[in-house]
């Protein structure tokens, strides 16, 4: 699907979608839990129905399990290991990207604690039963790692030890499992020890019965509300999310902090936050934690006078596209100025973009970039490959023209 957008101011109050990230981890454990949840999720997207699907799957008590991760890099990384633990076989069906995407050093701890894995095609095929005792991995790989294993850990018979050695990628996303696993009664001890010359994060649990309340709500996406916000920082009008957790442990909370690095207004009450522009102005800042912000900063980047600079995003090469590529790409396209320097992206901002046309390239962040770049652009702006906003957020294009945005769809079938 095609969709072609008319500039327009986008202005006005918005609704949050339910975080993908803690959905993810709920379902799992609730899945995993001796009592019953009932977990309150009020939108969900195709990642979020690729878990609960794995988890029916697991439920089913087949021998042979056949779990289709879609093209979600977190049902797979999180499910792995649980699977594990629970002595299951299983043939993991990976689709787009997805069995491109890495899962070295986790499948060679996996190896090592007593399952088995091989390649089928795509298909990742996978037996034996999860042993636990040490685990070790670097700290510059996924952070979706450390939280499968830690979700695996307490269907074990012996405890488990992860070391990840300093700085731990992400580590706002090891937060959230940790707060997951909390609700259902599991203590993880965190701390800091020294390992030769160098320093480690070690995440120490038992085995233990997972047991959660009644009921969990799953609590706004700040993922997602970050292009809301990035619009908003670009219109004296500004733009409200309602529906988010103000001192949640997401780590893409962060964006209310990067925009007002750009020179935004930026206001916080009750369960809502709001994004005005005021004094733009460029912005240099390390995204290694946030590497899922590094769209819609780059989207007001583009729109911002001056040299921004987004620092240590290495790890957006490995997502849905390659991301330093695409985001550089979709700025360019749109007669911005963005370059990759190593892991650095540089992004000198222009008033107003021209109109043009920009490939999703199947990631559902470059689309929703795009069109948050659109609303700046002189003349219409066309992107292919729309309606891969349904990996996180089938309802966006719905509520980009309750916004006021203008949309003009085609190819749909």
């Amino acid at each position: 699907m095609n969709i072609t957008i008319e500039p327009a101011t986008l202005h006005g109050a918005i609704p949050a979608v339910a975080s993908k990230s803690m959905a993810h981890r709920l379902l799992i454990l609730c899945g995993l839990a001796q009592s019953s949840t009932q977990l309150e999720c009020s939108t969900t997207s195709k990642d979020i129905e690729a878990t609960q699907r794995c988890l029916e799957e697991i439920a089913s008590g087949r021998d042979s399990l056949v779990l289709d991760c879609g093209e979600s890099g977190s049902t797979l990384r999180f499910l792995l290991p649980v699977v594990g633990a629970l002595g299951r076989s299983a043939r993991f069906v990976r689709r787009g990207r997805l069995a491109q995407r890495p899962l070295a050093p986790l499948d060679e701890q996996l190896w090592a604690h007593g399952m088995h894995l091989s390649e089928d095609g795509d298909d990742l095929v996978v037996s034996g039963q999860l042993r636990g005792g040490t685990f070790s991995l670097p700290g510059d790989v996924s952070s979706q790692y450390v939280s499968g294993l830690l979700m695996a850990a307490p269907l074990l018979p012996d405890p488990m030890e992860v070391f990840v050695s300093t700085p731990v990628q992400s580590r706002p996303y090891v937060d959230l499992t940790i707060e997951a696993l909390a609700q259902f009664g599991v203590h993880v001890v965190v701390g800091r020890v020294g390992m030769g010359a160098s320093t480690c994060e070690r995440f120490a649990l038992n085995p233990c019965a997972l047991c959660g309340p009644k009921t969990i709500v799953v609590e706004g996406d700040w993922s997602n509300a970050a292009f809301w916000l990035a619009a908003g920082a670009l219109e004296p009008e500004g733009i409200t999310v309602v529906g988010l957790d103000l001192m949640s442990p997401q780590g893409d909370r962060a964006i209310l902090a990067a925009l007002a690095s750009f020179g935004a207004r930026i206001a916080r009450k009750g369960n809502a936050a709001r994004a005005t522009r005021d004094h733009p102005r460029p912005s240099s800042m390390d995204v290694s934690a946030i590497p899922d912000l590094v769209p819609p900063l780059a989207a007001v980047a583009a729109t911002t006078p001056g040299t921004s600079k987004l620092r240590n995003a290495g790890r957006l090469r490995l997502k849905e596209s390659d991301r330093l590529s695409s985001v550089s790409a979709a700025v360019n396209a749109l007669g911005g100025k963005a370059s990759v320097i190593e892991d650095d992206l540089h992004i000198e901002g222009v008033e107003h973009l021209e109109a043009g046309t920009v490939d999703a390239a199947n990631d559902h962040r470059i689309a929703m970039m795009a069109a948050i770049m659109a609303t700046h652009a002189k003349g219409p702006v066309t992107i292919q490959g729309a309606e891969c906003v349904a990996k996180s957020y089938p309802g966006f294009w719905d509520d980009y023209r309750l916004l006021g945005g203008s949309i003009k769809t085609q190819g749909v079938k």
